[in-house]
């Protein structure tokens, strides 16, 4: 019988109710924003760092998800890196998160979706800037119990809730970590990957049933094992190819 990790289970339901009851408005901000830069005809971008970026991968050239979702990855940044160790340098190195959003596609216009736990590393926070100055419309997922009690570690001082146009709060706690375990000091059981998975799906929901509401289908993935999946997503790949830049 399931004793902590129960305790695991409860302890997500209640940060899920949390942001249902506080960031609603923050994800339909950030829905019709992207549902804006949809038709517009621009692009949708999403990055992370390390664990971080497993919500990148959630939300891209995926089975009920929107194909025009570009991913930003660097393989330094990604957790096949060997020594893993090498990500958290890395995401500490200044100019460095300015050099992979210069090397990406993204223009005036776009969106880009920003998920770091704890905010305070160079990369993040030079992603967001260095889009801002190109002219895209940043939005932060980010643990603010988390980041407004850590310091920058980038010049500026920022952290990236300072950077972005709109913040949502995963609403988890300091650390990430959920549960608190007789002999054990450290908490165990983070929480920002399955939220932030809600919250981004939340936000692709919701964009989806702005646009229909605007009367434009949304570019929604099949699943490719189903029989006719192939050939469905093939479709929609080449009609919105200007727009996906993964492949």
């Amino acid at each position: 019988m399931l004793v902590y990790g129960k305790k695991y289970f409860e302890r997500i339901m209640e940060i899920l109710e949390t942001v249902l009851d506080t960031q609603q408005e923050k994800i339909v901000l950030a829905a019709q924003k992207f549902a804006e830069v949809f038709e517009n005809g621009n692009s949708i971008y999403v990055f992370g760092c390390s664990h971080a970026g497993i919500i990148a991968e959630e939300l891209f050239y995926r089975t009920g998800g929107l194909a025009v979702i570009n991913p930003i990855f660097n393989p330094t940044l990604m957790l096949n890196t060997r020594p893993v160790t090498m990500t958290s340098t890395a995401e500490r190195l200044e100019g460095f998160g300015s050099a992979i959003l210069n090397q990406s596609p993204v223009k005036a216009g776009d969106a880009i979706l920003i998920h770091s736990v704890s905010g305070r590393n160079p990369v993040v926070i030079e992603i967001a800037l260095e889009a801002k100055k190109i002219g895209l419309f940043v939005i932060a997922l980010t643990n603010l119990t988390y980041s407004q009690n850590v310091t920058s570690r980038h010049s500026s001082g920022n952290k990236l809730y300072d950077v972005a146009d709109i913040v949502i709060n995963n609403c988890g706690d300091f650390e990430d970590g959920t549960i608190t375990l007789e002999g054990l000091n450290q908490k165990i059981g983070p929480s920002s990957t399955v939220i932030g998975a809600a919250i981004g799906n939340a936000i692709v929901i919701e964009t989806a049933h702005i646009l229909l509401e605007k009367g434009i289908t949304p570019p929604v993935y099949r699943s490719a094992n189903v029989d006719d999946g192939d050939a469905f997503n093939k479709e929609l790949v080449e009609k919105y190819k200007d727009r996906i830049h993964y492949l």
